[in-house]
């Protein structure tokens, strides 16, 4: 069993930055794959980005550039540094862990972040 806690969620203006962290608890050494999805108003849970054990990393054509996902296994930490920030990124943010090895981590699920971009 996992438990996944995210945190850094704020207001933050248009090209402004954000830095969103995940720490995880339990049966971490299990954990193949960590991501970063999003749900906006109205709008279905979409795939931001991921990072396998192995250290490759995804992320979606919408945030390539501007977004960057990191992990510390020995902190059972991931980061979400999301720069250029736009309107259109405001969404809850949600951490997510598998024990499959993939780019679509599922399974796992933090309770979420909300991260406003707003002038």
């Amino acid at each position: 069993q996992v438990q996944l806690v995210e945190s850094g969620g704020g207001l933050v203006q248009p090209g402004g930055s954000l830095r969103l962290s995940c720490t995880a608890s339990g049966s971490i050494f299990r954990i193949n794959a960590l991501g970063w999805y999003r749900q906006a108003p109205g709008k279905e849970r979409e795939f931001v980005a991921s990072i396998t054990s192995s250290g490759i990393t995804y992320y979606a054509d919408t945030v390539k550039g501007r977004f960057t996902i990191s992990r510390d296994n020995a902190k059972a930490t991931m980061w979400l540094q999301m720069n250029s920030l736009k309107p259109e990124d405001t969404a809850v943010y949600y951490c997510t862990a598998d024990l499959r090895l993939t780019a679509r981590p599922s399974g796992y699920w933090g309770q979420g972040t909300q991260v406003t971009v707003s002038s």
